[in-house]
């Protein structure tokens, strides 16, 4: 059970790490907070916010591989290599595929919101 107990705690220090060291994943943590503020301020429904909790976790769980990846291909290959260049690039892209997919379920949930609100105000 111990051993159970500690993997949380190298988990965590995984996360608190790249909160840390890593400008994208500070920056993906202040877009999580902006949707969740947006998702209160404009009453989403709980199915929407499913959608919102399911986008940012895999948002974060994208980033988190993305600097898993980089840290483990600086280890192996220190010096410049194009394969391990391509890498790297391969685990951005994916991050970059799963921001904009957030992103674009973002826009569906809230715009239309917005836009009520907009028209409501005006």
């Amino acid at each position: 059970m111990n051993k159970f107990i500690r993997g949380f705690g190298y988990a965590i220090n995984g996360i608190w790490h790249a909160a840390v060291t890593q400008l994208n994943f500070r920056v993906h943590l202040v877009c999580a907070l902006v949707a969740v503020y947006a998702g209160y301020a404009l009453h989403i429904s709980k199915d929407e916010w499913l959608w919102i909790i399911f986008c940012i976790g895999m948002v974060l769980v994208a980033e988190l591989f993305n600097t898993a990846i980089e840290f483990l291909t600086d280890l192996v290959s220190p010096e410049y290599n194009k394969k391990a260049g391509l890498v790297k690039d391969i685990a951005a892209g994916a991050v970059l595929i799963t921001a904009i997919t957030a992103l674009t379920i973002g826009l569906v949930i809230f715009v239309p919101k917005l836009l009520a609100l907009i028209h409501h105000a005006a």
